[in-house]
């Protein structure tokens, strides 16, 4: 098969004739997209398209693989060497002029290390983009350091490595694993993807799946024993790297990349809650990964740096919070913004907005927008998911944070009241699900969804019937909604606060009084919030740290922990204490 809308090209080298497929203007900045074991060019084809708008993309087969022909013999065909004289000869073709950017994924990111850590490519790679691929140069050391200088840690990190490495061990085994390949694993092979990683059917894996596998064995065969034992001393990278590490990678531990900075002067990090086959799973992220990277080094400004906490998860991706004008939905806008997301600030008062957007441009977002909403409307908000979907695209994490607070006796809260409470506190957070989670899930390639709760969904108290309950049922559709969309790849977080010093005291309203006692008491509240202290800041900490880490239920302030634990463990004292009515 061939990329659509690619244009294609035979380039001759060391005896083989590689398959180049090119899309996009070749007047623009190069990158070269080079595939993995067992895989052919067509596992980047959706980041491909991705980039195809604003580079010039090429993609080709590697020996032996896919269209390309295959060294004749297969012993001693596949060395880092002769790969490197591919991979010049491919350059030298489609970029003659200019240093290219270079990607690699797997196999394709091991062989790349060799590409820009050896002389003789120098200045021909302006950037690199590593995947799921280590250099084995780096391994060697890697190991070298585990078996010299052994702690309980390094050895821990070297059997877990081991063990991880499995396969390298049954690949260069003779014979089997070409009978394997050419048989029963070659046709189970994309049902294996799609169960074991999330891989979308589809166009991939090809038909030449089975020959590329039982090629491909060579590349272990030529390359792994020979430098893990004799490791480069000199591996050091020419060009700017960018590392993207998939933390649920079956195959390769995070702790190979420890000494990374070693070997590379200039290093960005990137981290993202996937498996092995990001290209497929995360065409959207990766591609924007490589777009900000390589305008970045392009452009002749300094690479992204991951120095901030969580910058290297976040940077690049959509965030939109609701409620964003002020309070927790300000500071998480912000601390998102601090890592690098891209930030849809949305809130009711359109100028809170504006002004939260322009705070996140400042504290690094990648790109900042406001955009008014009233969650509790509906169609406000299905306009509000038209728009983002068309202009900014499908969500990475969405945070439903928008609340308003209502305090008095049950026998005092009319109907309006409650209709008032729970349209806003329940139904917005209904709203923002449905709209954003729905495309999330459409997408298939993961997400995450936040739902600002409190302590008082289940904290009971005779002061906050109606608030309480608005809060509990969003903490139920939570955990209901973590169920359903894990399958997907989509994590849910209830995030619950404790009093924290917002603005939600100042309009908040109390049943069964006149206007002169709310005002009274909202002083009252503010003043007893203020006393506590506890700022949003810290909550939005721990929103970025509860997605990082996909955690289902966050209690944030010591008293929400302290009710977290009294509701599970000790739930007689908890209604207890809910007889007790508050002095406001």
């Amino acid at each position: 098969m061939t990329l659509k809308g690619a244009r294609e090209r035979w380039v001759r080298t060391g005896g083989v004739e590689l398959c180049v497929a090119e899309l996009g203007d070749p007047g623009r900045p190069t990158v070269v997209l080079v595939h993995g074991y067992p895989d052919s060019k067509e596992v980047w084809s959706e980041v491909a398209v991705r980039l195809a708008g604003r580079f010039h993309v090429v993609l080709y087969d590697v020996r032996g693989h896919g269209r390309s022909t295959a060294p004749r013999p297969l012993r001693g065909g596949f060395t880092l060497a002769k790969l490197t004289d591919d991979f010049l000869a491919v350059v030298d073709a489609v970029s003659p002029d200019r240093p290219v950017h270079l990607v690699g994924h797997d196999w394709g990111s091991v062989q790349s290390w060799e590409f820009v850590t050896v002389g003789r490519t120098e200045g021909r790679i302006a950037s690199f983009t590593s995947i799921s691929g280590p250099s084995l140069d780096h391994f060697g050391h890697w190991i070298d350091a585990r078996l010299k200088r052994p702690t309980p840690r390094r050895a821990v990190q070297l059997l877990g490595q081991g063990a991880k490495s499995w396969y390298v061990y049954l690949l260069h085994t003779p014979v089997l694993p070409e009978l394997a390949w050419r048989g029963p694993l070659g046709k189970r092979w994309p049902k294996i993807l799609e169960r074991a990683e999330r891989v979308p059917g589809g166009d991939y894996p090809t038909g030449s799946l089975p020959s590329d596998a039982a090629h491909g064995a060579w590349l272990y065969r030529d390359n792994v024993r020979a430098r893990l034992r004799r490791p480069r001393p000199d591996a050091c990278a020419h060009a700017p790297v960018q590392l993207i590490t998939p933390r649920q990678d079956a195959f390769l531990s995070e702790r190979l990349y420890d000494d990374l900075d070693r070997w590379v002067p200039r290093l960005t990090r990137r981290t993202l809650p996937a498996g092995h086959w990001v290209p497929r799973t995360r065409p959207d992220q990766v591609a924007a990964w490589i777009d900000q990277f390589v305008t970045s080094v392009d452009g002749g400004r300094p690479a992204p740096a991951a120095t901030g906490r969580h910058a290297d998860r976040f940077a690049g991706q959509l965030v939109l919070v609701t409620g964003a004008g002020s309070g927790i939905g300000r500071a998480t806008a912000a601390a998102f913004a601090e890592a690098g997301a891209r930030i849809v600030a949305v809130d009711r008062d359109a100028e809170a907005a504006a002004r939260t957007a322009e705070l996140a441009r400042l504290a690094g977002a990648a790109e900042a927008w406001a955009e008014p909403a009233d969650v509790s409307d509906e169609q406000a908000m299905e306009v509000l998911a038209e728009k983002v979907h068309h202009q900014y695209g499908v969500l990475d994490v969405l945070v439903n944070n928008a609340g308003i607070g209502l305090a008095g006796s049950f026998l005092t809260t009319t109907t309006d009241d409650w209709r008032k409470v729970l349209d806003v506190n329940l139904w917005g957070v209904i709203h923002g699900c449905r709209l954003f989670g729905a495309r999330m899930a459409e997408r298939g390639q993961g997400g995450h969804i936040v739902t600002i709760a409190s302590a008082a969904a289940y904290q009971p108290s005779r002061a906050l019937p109606a608030y309480s309950t608005s809060k509990a049922a969003v903490l139920m559709l939570s955990e209901c909604l973590r169920a359903e969309l894990a399958p997907r790849g989509i994590g849910v977080t209830a995030v619950c606060p404790g009093f924290v010093d917002t603005g939600i005291t100042a309009t908040a309203r109390f049943t069964g009084v006149d206007e002169a006692e709310q005002l009274r008491r909202r002083r009252r509240s503010a003043r007893l919030y203020g006393l506590r202290n506890y700022p949003p800041e810290k909550v939005a900490t721990a929103v970025l740290d509860a997605v990082a880490a996909d955690r289902a239920v966050v209690p944030v302030t010591p008293e929400a922990k302290a009710a977290r634990l009294l509701s599970r463990f000790a739930p007689r004292l908890s209604r207890r204490i809910a007889r007790v009515e508050p002095r406001l």
